[in-house]
């Protein structure tokens, strides 16, 4: 019981501790992430459980929604695609679904920071392993965005993700420019 009780508040410390943030510009899901975003981000819990993966994002804003495909490549080879439709509620909110989230995440923003959280099968097909989640993401000044979530189960925190994005740089020399242009 001791080291279960160590595992949450060392879970619940460093999740605690992403907290100070510099402030960059306000934060818009719509403005971030249309086009092309790459992530990279790690998953951990408090049973052993540790995966590295990277996401592909694909954004398209239809002016009321934000639909964001995320293709995800995890450590071990395998691969999944979730797709998150986020509907603007008012200037500093949205509504969010996603395949494997059950009824909506409600979103808010405060100036470079988004808060949300939802409920998640971690098993769509047979509805189990039913966990919450609690993202922070935040605009930092360089242009990336951190989200850490926490995650829990009973209101217990059994698991924590870090995920950050950040714009694919254009690699292209003007010599290459000019013949694609030709």
């Amino acid at each position: 019981m001791h080291v279960l009780k160590s595992a949450f508040a060392s879970l619940t410390m460093g999740l605690l501790s992403t907290v100070g943030t510099a402030k960059a510009a306000d934060f818009a899901f719509e403005t971030y992430f249309v086009g092309k975003t790459v992530a990279e981000g790690h998953f951990a819990a408090i049973n052993g459980v540790s995966r590295s993966f990277t996401v592909d994002l694909t954004g398209k804003w239809d002016g009321h929604v934000l639909t964001l495909r995320e293709d995800f490549r995890f450590d071990d080879g395998t691969k999944d695609r979730k797709t998150w439709r986020f509907v603007k509620t008012g200037p500093t909110s949205y509504t969010g679904t996603r395949e494997d989230v059950i009824g909506d995440a409600k979103v808010r923003v405060d100036g470079d920071t988004a808060h949300f959280n939802y409920l998640v099968y971690f098993d769509p097909q047979k509805q189990a392993n039913k966990v919450r989640f609690y993202d922070k993401m935040v605009l930092n000044k360089d242009g990336t965005v951190l989200n850490t979530a926490l995650v829990t189960k009973f209101g217990f925190p059994v698991a924590k993700t870090t995920v950050k994005f950040k714009k694919p740089a254009l690699h292209h020399t003007g010599h290459n420019h000019e013949k694609a242009l030709q």
